[in-house]
């Protein structure tokens, strides 16, 4: 039942034919059904009926596919970020398919808590999907997922505000109108350093380089960053500041992610305006602010009992229907290349604005186990910076020592 050559069989063709001779079968008429029984695990607005009940839809439009298969679905509850920690910390009593973040990457392959994509089904996810969604979820060679969408963040601003031109530089908006940024946030406030030619593990898969957050590069960034603060037309976002500010027109701009996109919409109605990241001017020069980018995909435990009606279910969850279905209910933006050939898909500002990130303003966030070294000191950078206990009299003392933090375990 859990044996860990499934995931080789998998990396290698997947045999299909001896794992699904695997379960029990039951007579049909003339026919033999397998009963199969599969735990899904998946965010809860996935599943709620608010909105569309997604997973329940879908897996049941699988199972009317595969009429050769009884298939029992046990649904369970656990957003992409923290089934990574639950699978990984037992992955025998986890779910047979789940939904992850790509940063999580390593903490499950380390567990040996996902499967490797081969044969048949590497074959197919590559044939729809670029490049760089394919590089987040492979490691050492190997495809651990089925990516349904990109992760990152960039701009909502309102249209009666800022013009397209405007928001192509933050210091030209702060001009116009208010900005919100979450600056104490670690996952966002790296944008700017990353912009001036800081880097993290090389390429960002070389642990062995380390951080690269010190120098007089790095210190012109927290100067910059000190008198952002002070600016009286920018506002830290925080517990939903952003779009309450939206809402009552205090604010004119704010960053986040697709997730907030309802939200936004409820707030700007028509004046809704999306956006890559813009530059910002730093001594006379405008340096690209670079978001952390990744995926979000459908993994497969390799403890699985009913292996290929399991794998197959997980290439159907990131397939183009139900990447479309996912899209239409809860604004989940696609990443399937053929779907982003789709006129009404390209012409929403809300797919181009994630989607010109992820290609231009971004780069790959590493999941080499050393960047969880790297997100308390961006923090409590932010933090200090807010607080005003870090000046231009101590930039530079503070910055290396981020930088020092960012390399260090703790320990």
């Amino acid at each position: 039942m859990r044996k860990k050559g499934l995931a080789l069989l998998l990396a290698i063709g997947l045999l299909a034919a001896n794992i699904a001779g695997c379960g029990n079968s039951r007579q049909d008429g003339a026919d033999k059904r397998e009963s199969v029984r599969l735990m899904v695990w998946s965010p809860s607005e996935d599943q709620s009926k608010d909105s569309g009940e997604w997973l329940q839809r879908t897996c049941e439009a699988f199972a009317a596919e595969h009429p050769e298969w009884d298939i029992t679905f046990v649904y369970g509850v656990a957003d992409e970020a923290s089934a990574a920690t639950q699978v990984s910390q037992d992955p025998e009593a986890s779910a047979d398919v789940f939904m992850y973040a790509n940063d999580t990457l390593t903490t499950m392959t380390d567990a040996n808590a996902l499967v490797k994509f081969g044969g048949k089904y590497r074959e197919e996810i590559e044939s729809t999907n670029s490049e760089e969604v394919l590089a987040s979820l492979t490691k050492d060679g190997e495809l651990y997922g089925v990516p349904f969408t990109t992760n990152t963040w960039f701009m909502y601003y309102d249209k009666s505000i800022f013009t397209e031109e405007d928001v192509k530089n933050l210091d030209t908006m702060l001009e116009k109108g208010v900005v919100s940024f979450p600056f104490t946030n670690s996952w966002y406030l790296p944008s700017f350093y990353i912009g001036n030619g800081c880097s993290l593990f090389g390429d960002g898969t070389k642990e062995e380089e380390g951080v690269d957050f010190g120098g007089d590069k790095a210190v012109e960034v927290t100067d910059y960053l000190i008198d952002l603060a002070a600016n009286p037309n920018f506002k830290i976002d925080a517990d939903g500041s952003g779009i309450a500010g939206l809402r009552d027109g205090s604010i004119s701009a704010m960053f986040s992610g697709s997730w907030d996109a309802n939200g936004v919409k409820e707030a700007l109605g028509e004046n809704m305006g999306a956006a890559s990241l813009p530059t910002y001017t730093l001594n006379g020069e405008e340096k690209q602010m670079m978001a952390y980018a990744g995926s979000k995909a459908v993994g497969v435990n390799p403890n699985c009992k009913y292996m290929v009606p399991a794998v197959e279910l997980a290439i159907y969850l990131g397939s183009a229907q139900a990447q479309r279905s996912h899209y239409e209910l809860r604004n989940v933006i696609p990443c399937n290349t053929k779907l982003m050939e789709e006129k009404e898909i390209m012409s929403d500002p809300l797919v181009m604005a994630q989607n010109n990130t992820f290609n231009n303003t971004s780069i790959l966030q590493p999941f080499v186990s050393a960047m969880n070294n790297c997100w308390s000191p961006v923090e409590n950078m932010g933090k200090a910076i807010r607080n005003k206990s870090v000046t231009h009299e101590n930039a530079k003392e503070q910055t290396e020592a981020m930088n020092e933090a960012m390399n260090s375990s703790g320990i």
